[in-house]
């Protein structure tokens, strides 16, 4: 058993003292409900001081917005029932599906403001006249616990987010090294192996979050653009690695071993890789080991005239991709440094013209239907609160939409919100004892501080592990809540049950709508992010469509392969869809460069390349109309074998044109790695030992 750590207590005691101190001005200034501002310390507490301002900032516009939009809407609407649920329930759904655009802490402002409305207005629709003043007391008392949590978090032992980046890309590193390493050595299946790709894509995934709230930290504005440079090419390196596998496993297989002096290189290429990361004192940017690398990659490359042979082709393509590699590591490694130092120096080794673009994926579909039961939820909990005349049956649609709202972006939401109904049912067991065992004998705020100190200290310390800190966090918030501390004591215990059982109905049945509705789970998100990118390739190969920024087009295909990876589970197999994805990425890369070369090429050469696109794009489009991958024609590898043969001649009579060999080898470059993406070489998977070390995977 782990006990929680020093920060953890420290955290937990700042937060529960934030949240006494907003209580104690609360009940000082006699607000109506001052158990909110309680509530509202432990929503936006965080161990880091951006985080907690972020959040603090965000849920305040939130909270104004949704109170303003249900001043607006009670009076006209209220005596129409069934046209006010909709309306409540197209607000919020409107902004629900606002709030999936943007992945920062920006949307908070979208998700609070859209269940703020029918937690004001619900409960309102019986006396219309009170909505003004709930919204405005509500508001004054989210404020007073956002102000009280943002100056404890900023006053007293702040933590800074900048460490914890570090922190982050470190477990990263060791992650992308162990991958780098395999890879070079021609491994690219295993559960190990699978395990790590899926971490690297997740903790790229959680960079973005993590970087929108830097700003909030007081991180100088150069850093932040270094931490966003970082993240680029730390998604860039996963796909890059992938693609020599391919090549050096062809290599082997058709000779057995790999050609004189690449194995020696690999594995010092592996070695670099494999270094601890460097100290604060190292000059990343004078390291020898790279240049000294690249001198062997430069001296390594095949000839033109061994372009001809499949061989040479194969040879170029690796060598090609490693040295991309090099550069990108030690760009990785450079900006690492960067950040820690805090210096501003550096010098970006890996030059890309698709880098730069900003766009990413969003499966408007997928969002539209997570939008759409959450609508149709609130819509049905209103009609069933209407038909049983249940006084309290607001709060049962309030926390049905609350519920539906949190985790409409999940692909498996249900098993989420029953947590939050397991949670909701033990903070109403706890509020019951407080409200009729505890609470009779409080008779002064001191005494009611050393009462609430044990279980919310406790609590307060499981905040921050991930395990626990969904549940524990709506424990502490909820019993806030359910507790419903006022300035006088009073209690009903008709009336407390009758209340939060509500809440409880109203979650139990969100997880039995989300249920019934979202069956589905990742798997068919899955199925849509694959067909997504096939429909990119049909685009990248489609010579005839102008694409108007293809550096956008290549940010979002690669925003939605790090999505596609976390959602494949871990494997041995070398075909799994996890690798087929990076296939899949790569082939839409490989038409991309067709497309940019191709302007460079003579006539006869441009016939040659788009055969091969074309029939690169009917193959996808046969996938996408079937549904499901199909195999690949003959006829496109012997398209792609006759257009390679073609260039490599042309680059053998033209050897001595220092320009048109570039542009010819580049060619080449991209017609062998789509012919390997397309049609990878066999590989067998042997088990993975026992001891842990990661698997070895051997060329048939």
């Amino acid at each position: 058993m782990q006990f929680p750590s020093a920060r953890e207590w420290l955290f937990s005691a700042k937060t529960f003292a934030a949240a006494m101190i907003a209580l104690y001005i609360g009940l000082a200034l006699e607000l109506p409900r001052p158990y909110w501002a309680m509530a509202t310390v432990y929503i936006v507490s965080n161990p880091f001081v951006g985080a907690t301002r972020s959040k603090a900032l965000y849920r305040a516009l939130g909270t104004m917005i949704g109170a303003a939009g249900a001043v607006l809407i009670v009076p006209p609407f209220v005596e129409s029932p069934i046209l006010f649920s909709v309306i409540v329930a197209l607000w919020t759904g409107t902004l629900l599906f606002l709030s999936m655009f943007d992945r920062s802490a920006r949307s908070y402002v979208f998700l609070l403001a859209g269940y703020t409305l029918p937690l004001i207005a619900l409960p309102s629709v019986t006396n219309p006249a009170t909505v003004f003043d709930l919204a405005i007391t509500r508001t004054q008392e989210i404020l007073l616990g956002i102000v009280v949590a943002s100056v404890v978090g900023s006053a007293v032992f702040p933590s800074r987010l900048a460490p914890t980046l570090i922190v982050r890309t470190d477990a990263w590193f060791r992650d992308a090294a162990f991958y780098a390493c395999e890879t070079l050595s021609g491994h690219i299946a295993g559960a190990s192996i699978s395990a790590a790709r899926q971490r690297l894509a997740a903790t790229v995934n959680g960079l973005e979050l993590l970087l929108s709230q830097l700003t909030y930290d007081h991180t100088r504005p150069d850093i932040i653009r270094r931490a966003r440079a970082l993240q680029g090419r730390m998604q860039i390196f996963l796909p890059l690695i992938s693609s020599m596998a391919d090549p050096l496993i062809e290599l082997i297989a058709e000779h057995g071993k790999h050609p004189e002096g690449l194995e020696t290189l690999l594995k010092d290429v592996a070695a670099w890789v494999g270094l601890p990361m460097p100290s604060p004192e190292t000059d990343v940017g004078n390291e020898p080991e790279p240049d000294a690398l690249r001198k062997r990659i430069h001296a390594m490359r095949p000839s033109v005239e061994a372009l001809a042979s499949a061989d040479g082709a194969l040879l170029s393509n690796a060598l090609w991709r490693l040295g991309q590699v090099i550069d990108v590591w030690q760009d990785i490694r450079a900006l690492r440094a960067a950040i820690l130092n805090e210096t501003s120096e550096w010098r970006p080794h890996f030059r890309h013209w698709r880098l730069g673009g900003t766009a990413r994926f969003f499966d408007r579909g997928m969002m539209l239907f997570s939008t759409g039961v959450a609508v149709t939820a609130i819509i049905v909990a209103c009609a069933l609160w209407i038909q049983s005349g249940w006084n309290d049956g607001a709060g049962a649609v309030s926390l049905a939409a609350i519920s539906c709202c949190f985790f409409a972006a999940l692909d498996e939401p249900a098993p989420q919100v029953f947590k939050f109904f397991v949670a909701t049912c033990m903070s109403v067991v706890i509020a019951g004892l407080y409200v009729f065992v505890v609470l009779p004998n409080v008779h002064d705020f001191p005494m009611l501080v050393l009462i609430f100190a044990g279980p919310f200290l406790i609590i307060g310390t499981l905040t921050t592990n991930p395990r626990f800190s969904l549940v524990t966090m709506l424990v502490a918030v909820n019993t806030a809540t359910f507790i419903s501390i006022q300035s006088a004591y009073e209690a009903d215990f008709f009336v407390f049950v009758n209340s939060n059982l509500a809440g409880v109905a109203g979650l139990l049945f969100a997880f039995l709508w989300t249920r019934a509705t979202r069956p589905f789970g990742a798997e068919l998100a899955a199925e849509r992010l694959t067909r997504s990118a096939w429909a990119d390739i049909v685009l990248s190969a489609s010579s005839a469509e102008v694409i108007d920024d293809q550096r956008n087009l290549y940010a979002r295909m690669l925003d939605r392969l790090m999505q596609l990876l976390p959602r494949h589970a871990a494997t041995d197999s070398h075909r799994h869809p996890s690798i087929e994805s990076f296939r899949d990425f790569r082939v839409a890369l490989n038409a991309l460069d067709l497309r940019r070369t191709r302007r460079k090429l003579p006539a006869e050469l441009q016939s040659s390349v788009d055969e091969v696109l074309d029939a690169l794009r009917r193959y996808f489009e046969l996938c996408i109309a079937r549904r499901a991958r199909q195999p690949v024609p003959s006829a496109l590898i012997r398209s792609i074998d006759a257009s390679s043969a073609r260039v490599a001649a042309r680059a053998m009579a033209q050897s001595q044109d220092v320009v048109a060999e570039k542009w010819l080898r580049d060619t080449l470059h991209a017609l062998t790695g789509m012919r390997l993406s397309l049609h990878p070489p066999a590989t067998q998977t042997h088990a993975e030992p026992a001891s842990g070390t990661p698997p070895r995977e051997e060329p048939a």
